[in-house]
């Protein structure tokens, strides 16, 4: 990053955060606090998350585009609950190398993301650190009582759904490595896929009302069905040939020698931010016109049955897979 110019603490409230804030609860951001009022007949449904420089982007990302994948992916939790967001919390810690140029660039993708999802900043803090950029975001959502979809209420017979593409987020990491050898147009869209996820925000009313059970694809897909399968004390059976791919990610594909280890890679490496269902048989049909309404590809990738854990299926037969997913230490 760039050398430093002089950017401190109450500078960056003042000229860059106080214009995100929510007009009203968020309180001008001069009182410590955020007041929120309460809202009849819903829930408070609350997620956070945290990015680290060199573990969930590259030191090179632009950092606007470090923002919006920070608010993103935890857009994506409360879409998988079937919540409405309306405004964050966020904490920023700082690079001591970092200056205006860097904090005023990350500013800027959070207001252009503000637009976009219709969220406000409510309030959070602001440091500098000796140790790489680390950012954490907290995320606020309404849901009608008692009505935020959760991972742990699967029964045997549901399907599984997924919505979207799955596998460019890790080959967008490939990529602005330089480790893909596509054409331009290919590579291009792989990193806008990393860097910029999608959170299916317009699909949760549609989570909400047909799913069983759901939560996002973060560490990987086969791993975040295990999740979900230890939550609701259900197995679920996949057929991996059906993993829904992009054109960037078919080209990929296209070029590997082992089909399975290429779809188990795929599947395994996250970063996806789309949504895994359990739906009811008698439901799936309502959620494809939801889905068709919007554009929005869904795959049903298997089901839920009796026993334990993610069985894998490739080709007829049941094969074993290894590493399920991101772990953090």
């Amino acid at each position: 990053m760039p050398g430093v110019d002089a950017a401190d603490e109450f500078e960056t409230i003042e000229r860059l955060f106080r214009p995100l804030a929510h007009p009203e609860w968020g309180r001008g951001l001069i009182d410590d606090v955020a007041a929120l009022p309460s809202r009849p007949g819903h829930d408070l449904i609350l997620t956070k998350d945290a990015i680290v420089e060199g573990v969930h982007f590259l030191p090179d990302d632009p950092l606007d585009t470090v923002a919006r994948k920070l608010l993103r992916v935890n857009l994506s939790d409360l879409a998988a609950k079937g919540a409405e967001p309306f405004g964050y919390l966020l904490a920023c810690f700082w690079p001591e190398a970092s200056g205006w140029r860097e904090r005023e660039a990350f500013a800027a993708g959070l207001a252009e993301d503000q637009a976009k999802f219709g969220v406000h900043l409510l309030g959070g803090d602001t440091v500098v650190t000796p140790g790489p950029a680390s950012f954490s975001l907290t995320a606020l959502g309404w849901v009608p009582h008692g009505r935020a979809v959760s991972r742990s209420r699967a029964q045997p017979g549901d399907l599984i759904v997924v919505t979207g593409m799955i596998g460019d987020g890790v080959l967008g990491l490939k990529a602005a490595r330089g480790e893909i050898a596509l054409e331009e147009e290919r590579v291009a869209a792989l990193i806008a896929q990393y860097r910029t996820p999608e959170p299916r925000v317009d699909f949760a009313l549609a989570v909400r009302e047909y799913a069983a059970a759901a939560l996002d694809v973060s560490d990987g897909l086969i791993g975040d069905m295990g999740h979900m399968a230890a939550a609701s004390g259900v197995g679920i059976l996949i057929d991996l040939e059906k993993l829904p791919l992009s054109r960037a990610a078919t080209a990929w594909f296209e070029t590997r020698v082992d089909p399975l280890a290429a779809l188990t890679e795929l599947a395994t490496g996250g970063d996806d931010y789309e949504v895994i269902m359990a739906v009811p048989p008698a439901a799936v049909d309502g959620l494809k016109r939801e889905a068709d309404a919007r554009h929005l590809r869904l795959t049903v990738m298997g089901i839920a049955t009796e026993g334990a854990g993610v069985v894998v299926r490739y080709g007829g037969k049941i094969v074993p897979v290894t590493r399920t997913g991101w772990r953090h230490g």
